[in-house]
């Protein structure tokens, strides 16, 4: 049999398994599946270099769809080739019967594709539309600094390439001369509502492509000798970054199935069988006769990655003395941000799994001391102002076996809100550090300030990860020690994590022999009347209410609450040995450290009394730290004034009397 016949054979096999299969799960996308019949036939059967006996090999070609919902054409060529799916310790092959349960809760097949799930083909969760690109960027980063021939694919949809993030990874893969990473383009001209707009036309497409200079490959994707050609020209190893376009049709094979009013509609009953005989007839006018075969899978030139080195980590000290950075310890004050690029670049030097990406701030998160630094700079990916992109690419990295950290300012981690709830969804080893955070930026704006950015990833946290702890640590450290320490742990760690840092220089809270861990908080001062529950920058804020509080005879325990999810016995404790009295201090808006606490005191059943102070304004640009802070309500007089309130003890007023200000 040709080649061009066994695919024809081929794809009308794959083609017939991904109608049943949606019939019987009575949900999915069968017609986008048949428009990649061919495309997935070429790439599974003979472009890909890859071992259906072990499919998450990391030496393989990687196939990322982020076309998510055509995953049916993948999965009915598993249970032909009888790939093995399951989780660990439970792989075994992948049958037609497998296909009958596609979507149902007890098995591998989700409804995209889904690598935590029992599925190790896939390097990434995808189904959320834009994102495939970037993760397949991510990994031919991967390949390249391993130094491994591997090639990348990644199948988008014509109306998916409308989001912007595709343009983001597009530039991407030109400023890092990624070749190989190849882009196919699914032009089906068929969204889910209506017929895609001209702008994502295969034309159209294409010229976009050519415009960022990228080489393209226009070709029908249904042709196999096209799809032949442009696969081997990828594999020759293009002087420049390479696209394909393919035209396809959304319901090849089945003409009752084309055009409008299909997308995400399994054919039953009686459609279902006038589709498959509809699929023979299209197979007999090409002179197809199923289970001829001549294709042949050929196995990864590549055996194995390189190697990890990873070594002891450094101290804040030792990293300051190596590069010379004494007078940053010297001066009794660093910001969180700094003790961040120190820590980052201490543990490139001791952890080769360890990458940096950035978004354009390195000089601002210093990041660039990373970036700079000759014996690690090929660890550095720099992002430009496209933080979609940039978590994502993470992701792929993540999924080579790599340690990401992703830094911006944290106001803009916002954007990529979607990307790193996929990360997680995939379970990828990133770290999330956002940079300028809070209202302490207090020039800038609310434009620049992230302030629900603790409730957001505090949400994460509240679900278990794939790793079996939460799905995301959030850590807010308050000093430079912690700082360091607490980057040092998100790598250690194997799951997302977010980090909090701040742009303002604040004095040493802690030394080197201060212990951290996830979960933890921190006795700053122990007292017997209120608990005083903050974190990051406010921590400051609330030791310069200490004296004030002192003079109205309040004994105040301040507690360093740096890590969430929280310690939840341990604050019940303190709460109640100053006597169910908490104040929470926070420079964000709701939903934070504050929520947090409250619901531990809650939950318990016992009577506490649990106050916030934290924005509840948006505010506007100022000219100073205190003055944001005033401007707010949450300066150190605002924490003292509630803290009385409270208690029921009287503070002085303007004319320097007495005044009751609250009871309790």
């Amino acid at each position: 049999m040709s080649f061009e016949a066994a695919v024809h054979a081929k794809a009308v096999r794959l083609d017939s398994l991904a109608l049943n299969m949606t019939a019987a799960s009575g949900s999915g996308h069968p017609t986008t599946a048949l428009s990649l019949g061919h495309i997935v036939t070429c790439l599974l059967y003979e472009g890909m270099r890859w071992v259906p006996e072990n499919p998450g090999l990391n030496t393989s070609d990687r196939l990322v769809l982020s076309e998510g919902h055509a995953v049916p054409i993948v999965y009915a060529a598993f249970a032909d080739l009888g790939v093995m799916i399951g989780k660990p310790g439970e792989e075994r092959p992948c049958t037609v019967e497998d296909l009958d349960h596609f979507r149902e809760s007890d098995s591998p097949l989700d409804g995209h594709p889904n690598p935590m799930e029992g599925v190790a083909f896939f390097d990434a969760a995808t189904g959320s539309l834009g994102q495939g690109l970037s993760v397949a960027a991510g990994l031919g980063l991967a390949a390249r600094e391993d130094g491994i021939d591997q090639r990348i694919y990644c199948v988008i949809g014509d109306g998916e390439s409308r989001e912007g993030q595709i343009w983001e990874a597009v530039d991407f893969i030109m400023d890092h001369d990624l070749t190989n990473v190849l882009p196919i383009i699914n032009c089906n001209g068929l969204g889910q509502a209506a017929a895609v707009s001209p702008q994502q036309s295969p034309e159209r497409i294409a010229a976009k492509l050519e415009a960022a200079g990228v080489t393209v490959i226009t070709i029908d994707g249904h042709n196999p000798a096209q799809i032949r050609k442009a696969f081997d020209t990828f594999a020759a190893g293009p002087a420049t970054p390479m696209a394909v376009v393919a035209r396809t049709v959304k319901g090849w094979g089945v003409p009752s199935m084309q055009g409008g009013g299909w997308h995400g509609k399994p054919a039953k009953g009686e459609l279902l069988t006038k589709a498959l005989q509809e699929l023979a007839s299209t197979g007999s006018t090409l002179s197809v006769s199923v289970g001829g075969d001549s294709l042949t899978i050929h196995p990864p030139t590549t055996t194995s990655r390189r190697e990890a080195e990873i070594t002891t980590p450094m101290t804040m000290k030792e990293a300051a003395d190596r590069w010379d950075m004494r007078t940053l310890l010297q001066a009794g004050t660093l910001s969180t941000r700094k003790a961040y690029g120190l820590a980052l670049r201490a543990l490139g030097h001791t952890d080769s799994r360890v990458w940096a990406l950035d978004a354009d701030t390195q000089n601002s998160t210093f990041a660039e001391w990373f970036a700079q630094d000759a014996d690690l700079s090929s660890r550095f990916a720099e992002c430009r102002i496209a933080e979609q992109n940039m978590m994502s690419a993470g992701a792929g990295l993540a999924a080579a076996g790599k340690v990401p950290f992703c830094s911006t300012f944290g106001k803009f981690l916002t954007r990529a809100y979607d990307q790193i709830e996929m990360a997680m969804n995939s379970g990828a080893n990133l770290k999330c550090v956002g940079s300028h955070s809070g209202i302490s930026l207090a020039a800038d704006g609310p434009s620049q300030m992230s302030l629900p950015d603790i409730a957001w990833f505090r949400s994460l946290g509240s679900t278990e990860g794939h790793s079996g702890g939460p799905g995301c640590w959030t850590l807010q450290p308050s000093d430079a020690y912690s700082a360091f320490r607490l980057t040092q742990l998100m790598a250690e760690h194997d799951g997302l994590c977010y980090m909090r840092v701040h742009r303002p220089e604040v004095e040493f809270l802690y030394n080197e022999d201060t212990e951290f861990e996830f979960g933890g908080m921190e006795t700053l001062v122990q007292g017997r009347d209120l608990l005083v529950v903050s974190s990051g920058f406010m921590v400051h804020e609330c030791n310069k209410a200490l004296d004030g509080l002192d003079e109205l005879g309040i004994d105040v325990s301040l507690v360093d609450c740096y890590s969430l999810p929280l310690n939840e016995e341990k604050l019940l404790d303190l709460a109640n040995e100053n006597g169910g009295n908490v104040l929470v201090v926070e420079d964000n808006y709701g939903g934070g450290l504050f929520s947090a606490v409250s619901e531990a005191c809650a939950q318990s059943g016992d009577g506490f009394r649990v106050e916030p102070l934290l924005v509840t304004r948006i505010p506007k640009s100022a000219r100073s730290e205190q003055s944001i802070l005033e401007q707010c309500g949450v300066e150190y007089t605002d924490i003292i004034n509630r803290a009385a309130a409270m208690l029921g003890v009287s503070v002085r007023n303007e004319n320097g009397n007495r005044e009751s200000v609250g009871t309790v």
